[in-house]
């Protein structure tokens, strides 16, 4: 800090101590009057790959298919499934559940249509009357119980295979605001990226921003709301069934109340444990009070102008809080190990000088500090995942904000607290860092040695680092989100949702099967005199004589119509082999499409269905059939059909990539389908997407960063070699912590994609502070040895009380409920270690055998 900015800073904030003072609790009474405002958005779209082609493309199938969000409730009954004692409770709860606001709907085993209890035909679907349900009377339930056990579109969904366990859904009403205001918004950032956009149009876009913002976090009150709703009636019921929610909805309402539970409990846990550790170290009040008036001061800060910018944490940016207390209070404890140095050197010096000496001393340092963790957690701003970015924008204004609160609260407090005993410090202790210097001295090839090991260590754990993850894993096994998922997964057809959508062949070519009628732009006609002119069309099938009776009602209903080509011989056939082929993968569980349909029908007449079944269930289903059985699977109006498959969360051997690459590749290979024709969707891609654009963004993004850190050691040190020996350590503790997750089998994910950014962050700040102060103690004889060992002692000790009071505070994370925050919790401390651990062997090693400082004592 030059002559006149000390001079300033000493005017405006030192020589003002309590005025200073005063303003920052200020500061801290008004945001914390905006902390009420804080929210945690948890929504699946928060966690989505923002500007993926994929992402745009599920929204308008959900959309076509008018999808809804839904919670699933697991009904395993004490009684028999289908006994009085079971279904009589199962009614009452699904009333209730209808009743709930939000609720579209409630699907049980109640409510579905019976179509072999006894068995039905197809003249029978498509008459306007209604088909029997497990509430009709004298029904024989070994017959529906067999059904729904082997039913095509009932097995493995609605009822486990074993007719032990039955799934309640509840279809939420599908918020149209919401989507109105998410495809407004997207069209414009869609347009503001391939031009630009007009002023009005800039305005219309923010007011839109807005807008959904204010709608997402109503819709995501209003699920937690229900979801809480929904448990409550679950609870009611408990002594008739074992019961599991799941879904969704449930998922995201639980990961917030994980996350806030988190925030709450274990920042007041790591506080207090700082505290007790903070005692120990320094054994006088003052150096306990202040850091950790700082730290909270700046977290406060930081949660205010969260609050009053409405700007949102995640699951992910939750961590921001925890990472900024660390930042924090290393700062806040550098300046007061140097303030402590400097009194122990005189300690009946003029008391103010000595503050501000202590201040002036470490501007550089921090500053320089600072600047480089905020390169480290730029480096998430290029993610394209928006909880990652907004960590990344967190960190680097709380950074800034940790920066200004420890450079006046801290030498303020200094100030203003009563002078009380006399201080002794005799600036020799711990022996802990004493003990690294000698080992750093005597053991110095050891060192390199074991450095050299980890090196190759690093490099195996990296090899096997995996980019995939199972969401199962976030949760403790005892938990009830654990085990709703994992049954659900295993005996009700899987958990992550996939969509296949395929087109018809070219549309311009005739349609296979009706070479020999029309083509394919012509109308099949169909008349009450020739009822089976699509017999020539579709093949020629034998129909049973009671549907031939029956099929004037449609013949008269369909004069013009023309079949899509998912309702042809040729179509179907298709479809089978693709469905058929889907089901046989391992990692899948529950697979419904067309094919799903045409087999129920062919199990209903007994034999082959042909073109003229076909057409009937794509023309005269009545609508509440075609709304079970055809809708959520054909787009009449893309002429398009969707499989939807349910992946088995629970398999160990998923590999989300390697799943959709064989799956596409079997598509497009032995099946015979046009690449063109073929598009996946639904979560399992979006986040495996998320998962794939990671490596490239993060990891690779790593390199740049140790480039632009590099760049700012030199600025700092003016010497190459010096910025290069200064960088090694930051490297090997960033690969040891990446090394052990791959070792381990910790993958690489959304959660724990930030531990990179914060250990580079972590490591930086040591080897700067520590080589800053190396070259003025080697000023001072010149003497390699004799320096390293006076900054051990000194600025080592900075280093060495941070990273004992982080690791003991963060230690506390393991035992949480929600396994990120564990990862979190034991990557940050192996981080840390790392970090301290390479400042004081690695780094003083590598100084001492390079030389790398001139004769004059500069770099």
């Amino acid at each position: 800090m030059n002559a006149s900015l000390s001079s300033f800073y000493d005017v405006l904030v030192l020589r003002r101590p309590w005025l200073s003072l005063l303003l920052v609790v200020l500061l801290l009474a008004a945001m914390s009057t905006q902390l009420d405002k804080i929210k945690i958005d948890a929504s699946a779209d928060s966690l989505m790959l923002q500007g993926d082609p994929s992402l745009e493309f599920y929204r308008q199938v959900s959309k076509e298919y008018s999808a809804e969000d839904f919670v699933l409730i697991t009904w395993q009954p004490n009684a028999p499934l289908l006994s009085p004692q079971s279904l009589e409770p199962l009614g009452e709860m699904a009333e209730a559940l209808r009743r709930l606001d939000g609720v579209s709907s409630v699907v049980t085993i109640l409510d579905v249509p019976l179509l072999e209890s006894p068995p039905v035909t197809l003249s029978d679907m498509i008459s306007a009357d209604p088909l029997p349900t497990l509430e009709q009377p004298d029904l024989d339930l070994d017959m529906v119980l067999r059904e729904l056990t082997t039913s095509p579109i009932y097995a493995d969904l609605l009822v486990s295979r074993d007719g032990l366990i039955s799934a309640v859904q509840i279809n939420l009403y599908r918020d149209e605001l919401y989507f109105e205001l998410l495809d407004t918004r997207e069209a414009l950032r869609s347009k503001r990226n391939s031009e630009s956009l007009s002023a009005s149009q800039r305005r219309e876009l923010e007011s839109i921003e807005a807008a959904f913002k204010i709608r997402s976090a109503v819709v995501l009150e209003r699920d937690q709301l229900l979801v809480q709703n929904v448990r409550k009636i679950a609870a009611q019921y408990t002594g008739h069934a074992r019961l599991f929610v799941g879904g969704v909805p449930m998922i995201a309402a639980d990961m917030v109340s994980f996350v806030s539970n988190d925030l709450v409990v274990f920042g007041s846990a790591i506080l207090g444990i700082m505290m007790v550790a903070l005692a120990i170290i320094f054994r006088r009040v003052r150096w306990v009070v202040i850091p950790l008036v700082t730290c909270a001061g700046t977290v406060l800060i930081m949660l205010g102008l969260l609050g009053a910018l409405d700007w949102r944490m995640t699951v992910i940016s939750s961590n921001f809080v925890a990472v900024l207390l660390i930042i924090s209070l290393a700062m806040a404890i550098h300046l007061i190990v140097r303030y402590r140095e400097l009194h122990a050197e005189d300690p009946d010096g003029d008391f103010h000088e000595r503050v501000l000496q202590s201040m002036k001393l470490m501007a550089v340092p921090c500053f320089y500090t600072g600047l480089t963790t905020i390169v480290a957690f730029m480096s998430l701003v290029v993610s394209g995942i928006q909880p990652v970015i907004d960590f990344g924008w967190m960190m680097t204004v709380g950074v800034c904000v940790a920066l200004l609160m420890s450079f006046v609260v801290v030498p303020c407090l200094m100030l203003v607290w009563p002078e009380g005993r006399p201080h002794h410090h005799s600036g020799s202790d711990p022996a802990l860092t004493a003990f690294f210097a000698r080992l750093t001295d005597r053991h110095g090839n050891s060192v390199l040695l074991v450095s050299g090991l980890l090196v190759v260590l690093v490099v195996v754990g990296i090899s096997r680092l995996q980019v995939e993850n199972r969401f199962i894993d976030y949760f403790k096994k005892t938990t009830e989100i654990y085990q709703g998922m994992e049954l659900l997964d295993t005996m009700l057809g899987g958990t992550i949702p996939l969509d296949i959508i395929i087109s018809p062949p070219d549309r311009d070519a005739p349609l296979p099967g009706l070479e020999r009628v029309a083509s394919s732009s012509e109308p099949i006609p169909i008349s009450a005199d020739d009822p089976f002119a699509l017999d020539d069309a579709f093949g020629d099938d034998d129909w049973d004589d009671e549907f031939a009776n029956d099929t004037d009602e449609f013949a008269t209903s369909a004069d013009n119509f023309q079949p899509s080509y998912w309702f042809s011989l040729a179509g179907m056939r298709e479809l089978d082999r693709v469905h058929n082929y889907i089901d046989s993968l391992p990692e899948t569980g529950k697979v419904l499409s067309l094919s799903t349909v045409f087999a129920v029908v062919k199990d209903l007449m007994g034999q082959d269905i042909g073109g003229v079944e076909l057409a009937i269930v794509q023309k005269s289903f009545p609508d509440d059939l075609k709304e079970l059985m055809v809708s959520p699977y054909f787009s009449e109006q893309n002429e398009q059909v969707r499989l939807t498959v349910r992946v088995r969360e629970t398999s160990k051997d998923l590999r989300r990539d390697e799943f959709l690459r064989g799956v596409r590749e079997h598509l497009e290979g032995p099946l015979g389908l046009a690449p063109e024709r073929i598009q996946f969707t639904g979560m399992l891609v979006l986040y495996n997407n998320v998962l794939q654009s990671l490596f490239q963004s993060q990891i690779l993004t790593l390199g740049a960063v140790f480039g632009a850190i590099l760049i700012m050691f030199l600025l700092l040190f003016r010497s190459l070699s010096l910025a290069l020996i200064t960088l090694a350590p930051n490297m090997l503790a960033a690969g040891l912590v990446l090394g052990a997750m791959g070792l381990l089998g910790i993958p690489l994910d959304i959660m724990t994609i930030t531990i990179a950014a914060i250990v580079v962050g972590i490591g930086v700040d040591d080897c700067i502070h520590y080589v800053h102060r190396f070259i003025k103690e080697f000023a001072v004889d010149r003497d390699y040895c004799a320096a390293m060992y006076r900054c051990h002692n000194s600025i080592g000790r900075a280093m060495y009380y941070t990273t004992l009071t982080v690791v003991v505070g963060f230690s506390t994370l393991t035992l949480s409920n929600f396994n990120p925050s564990i990862y979190f919790g034991l990557l940050t401390v192996l981080a840390m270690a790392a970090a301290v651990l390479g400042a004081l062997l690695l780094l003083p090693r590598l100084i001492l055998v390079f030389k790398p400082l001139g004769p004059e004592g500069t770099a």
